[in-house]
């Protein structure tokens, strides 16, 4: 199968255009497996609540993901995309995964990153995995990386593949997945955005790009430019995903001591 990430730079709080600068970047491909950046509907520097609460939308009814159901149906694709969730009077940073045969799940993003605490709350989903005919697929979101938990919990889950929108500061992610992939021997994409923001008397942030592709191995089949608008698919194989034996007498899942990990 193909699999493969968008990196791009979105307009802050203009959902719509962001959504049509994916539609017309997704014209290019036909089926597999397409990961969108963190929050690529909305931006990411909110300077107040109530920017987050009038970018938030419900899932799966709100305007963002229906659209992307409807990408998923015509380009015969599956998508994970970061998105800002409204539920009740809670905001989440969220991700939905759609794919042709409509709306699939969402996550909710559970490690919040800086100043992400003051709009949103920790997410409550818990780290989930959903079996698609193109493979067995779970989500995390940017810093989520930083735990390894959350890759280990995908991957005792039977995640063949990582789904990771990201917006990426610190520059430390794009090495570090190829730990996560070698140390749970799965398949990880990371789409980062890339770009510069600066609103209000906040500090610029700087997205680092370098979206990436990532085997079980640790291989890295594609790494995008810093700066680079793209969209990069590769042909991976599923069946390296799951097999977890590393020689004859070393399985790193049936290897595990988990008594001895306790604190």
């Amino acid at each position: 199968m193909k699999a493969g990430f968008l990196q791009f730079s979105p307009v802050f709080g203009d959902i719509k255009h962001n959504i049509e600068t994916v539609s017309r970047i997704l014209t290019s491909v036909n089926n597999g497996l397409i990961v969108l950046p963190e929050l690529f509907n909305t931006g990411y520097q909110f300077i107040a609540r109530h920017e987050a609460e009038a970018l938030s939308e419900e899932i799966p009814s709100g305007y963002t993901t229906q659209r992307l159901i409807e990408l998923s149906k015509n380009r015969s694709v599956y998508i994970s995309a970061g998105i800002a969730e409204r539920d009740g009077n809670n905001l989440y940073n969220s991700a939905v995964l759609t794919g042709p045969e409509g709306f699939i799940g969402a996550y909710r993003k559970t490690h919040l990153f800086f100043e992400e605490k003051l709009w949103f709350s920790p997410g409550d989903t818990g780290f989930k995995v959903w079996q698609t005919p193109i493979g067995n697929i779970g989500m995390m979101i940017c810093f989520d990386w930083f735990f390894p938990e959350s890759a280990r919990t995908l991957a005792l889950q039977g995640a063949d593949i990582i789904a990771h929108p990201s917006n990426l500061v610190l520059p430390y992610c794009p090495d570090a997945m190829v730990t996560r992939c070698i140390e749970n021997r799965l398949f990880a994409i990371t789409a980062n955005r890339t770009g510069r923001e600066k609103r209000g008397e906040k500090d610029a942030m700087e997205f680092i790009g370098c979206s990436e592709i990532v085997a079980p191995n640790g291989k890295i089949l594609s790494r995008a430019a810093k700066d680079a608008e793209t969209i990069i698919q590769a042909e991976i194989n599923i069946d390296d995903a799951r097999n977890k034996s590393l020689n004859p007498l070393n399985n790193i899942f049936s290897d595990r001591r988990e008594s001895l990990y306790r604190s």
